[in-house]
């Protein structure tokens, strides 16, 4: 029998959500899933399943049955004549990255953040960048699926293919997500090259914008980053290379994304110390590989990181980190200084061209220091320019409203999911962000509702994992196949089990 907890609290990573769920479980096999699902149908409570609670929502929050995914974590088969991977859903990708470089296979995208469950990532919506790319969840081919009755789908092209459709980016609302099966690629290194403005005849934020279909096309994932209240831009281009060793990179290309804390559970009484130390899992990292495909795997080619040193420890935490962290408290109270922060730090961390190579998993994810609060909306690609500018108007229309840097813009190639925000379209990701110096919360909601608006105004879906304000009827209008997710939705949860809070504005 499955054993529960009573008085835990649950806080997402950036400790800007959580909860107290009635019961908190740790299952390990599907028969002991069953029995949670069981006895919440008995009790008539709901549940939702937590990963590695980074999203920055209250997306994974409940009062009533909490299930932690974090036992179910192996991975179960590695076809390396398909390239493909089949894994538990609770495993982390951070766990899942050294298995593929045994094989010689990788992931063709992924997301700044690791620390992240395969079932997690895929049902939020995770990108990257890549106009050739897809959102994460392109890259399943299979899954399985637990309902609210019980029941195990299984899910793809040939299998129940209208679940399979609406499944990939789930939120939580659909199942249990026990399996998912990941096309991957031969694996393949990556460099990274960025450069900065020059702050000549035009400001390079308009440069880069009456460019953009000229650099994506010369990188395959191409991003930039704007530093609000400056016209200052530094473009990011990451591409295949054949080159093994790794240049010097003394300074991170962002203060702020990768995380690396696990997500907080506490027992009522319990230490934050005490409460990490019992939730650790090792993963268990037994595979079965295909019999068909015994054919011995490539052998990764070791293309080192960056040199561990004083000087780039200075650089990286130092002034990137530490530094910065004061100063924006500083501007807690000066709030005329964040225009200053941000082009004095571009000066000082991002005026020198930069190039850095590794395995791509190693240039994909890194590392994600400060507190924050985020919001990131898709919007159609041909709309970036119209809305970028309109966004840099507005903050210089209103001194007052302060922006943190930076404004990451990404971009994804549209796909066929019926709740992804690229959903029949290639898009951008306009990703803005105000960090939390001291865990102090900054007043940011200017700065959001004009964003909103923005985002509304050029035809932009929310990411799913982020805080919004969007309601059914918006979604009603950003997504022409909304209907048809609420049909397989009321289908396999008919009683709103795996609803919570976040859903019920989205459903409702």
């Amino acid at each position: 029998m499955v054993h529960g907890y009573k008085g835990v609290k649950f806080q997402n990573w950036a400790r800007t959500y959580g909860c107290c769920p009635e019961m908190y479980y740790q299952p390990t096999s599907v028969e002991e899933l069953r029995e949670v699902l069981a006895l919440a149908r008995q009790q008539n409570k709901r549940v939702k399943v937590v990963g590695g609670g980074h999203s920055p929502s209250d997306i994974a929050c409940t009062d009533g049955f909490m299930i932690h995914m974090g036992k179910m974590n192996r991975v179960l088969k590695v076809d390396t004549e398909k390239k493909q991977v089949t894994v538990e859903a609770g495993i982390l990708l951070a766990d899942l990255h050294p298995q593929l470089d045994k094989h010689g296979l990788a992931l063709s995208n992924l997301g700044a953040v690791s620390d992240v469950t395969a079932g997690g990532v895929i049902g939020s919506g995770t990108h990257n960048t890549g106009i050739k790319h897809g959102i994460l969840a392109t890259q399943v081919v299979a899954l399985t699926l637990l309902t609210a009755d019980g029941t195990v789908l299984q899910c793809s092209e040939a299998s129940n293919a209208d679940v399979f459709q609406a499944v990939r980016v789930h939120l939580g609302c659909l199942g249990v997500i026990l399996t998912v099966t990941l096309q991957c690629v031969p694996q393949f290194h990556l460099q990274e090259t960025s450069f900065p403005s020059t702050l000549r005849e035009y400001p390079f934020v308009r440069q880069v914008l009456d460019n953009l279909d000229s650099h994506l096309k010369k990188s395959e994932y191409f991003r930039f980053l704007w530093f609000p209240h400056s016209e200052n831009v530094s473009v990011i281009y990451q591409d295949h290379t054949n080159k093994v060793a790794a240049g010097p990179f003394p300074v991170p290309t962002l203060p702020a994304p990768r995380a690396v804390t696990p997500v907080i559970v506490q027992l009522v009484g319990e230490s934050e110390q005490a409460a990490s130390q019992r939730k650790k899992t090792k993963p268990s990292l037994r595979m079965d590989v295909d019999q068909t495909s015994q054919a011995k795997a490539m052998t990764p080619t070791v293309c080192p990181g960056p040199p561990s040193s004083a000087a780039s420890w200075f650089w990286d935490y130092a002034i990137g980190f530490y530094l910065l962290e004061f100063l924006l408290w500083i501007s807690t109270f000066l709030p005329g200084l964040v225009g200053w922060i941000n082009r004095f730090f571009f000066w000082l961390l991002f005026t020198g061209k930069r190039e850095s190579c590794n395995l791509s998993h190693q240039i994909f994810t890194y590392e994600c220091r400060f507190k924050q609060h985020v919001q990131d909306w898709a919007i159609p690609r041909e709309k970036t320019k119209e809305a970028l500018l309109e966004l840099k108007a507005m903050l210089e229309a209103h001194p007052k409203v302060v922006a943190h840097y930076p404004v990451e813009v990404r971009f994804a190639r549209g796909d066929n999911i019926l709740l992804s925000p690229c959903f029949q379209r290639d898009s951008c990701y306009v990703n803005i962000i105000m960090y939390r110096p001291y865990g102090k919360d900054v007043p940011r909601l200017d700065y959001w509702l004009a964003y909103e608006t923005i985002m509304k105004k050029v035809g932009g879906r929310p990411h799913w994992a982020k805080a919004h304000n969007c309601t059914r009827k918006d979604f009603e209008k950003m997504y022409p196949a909304f209907p048809k997710f609420c049909a397989i939705r009321e289908k396999l949860d008919p009683t709103g089990m795996f609803l919570n809070a976040y859903l019920e504005k989205v459903f409702y």
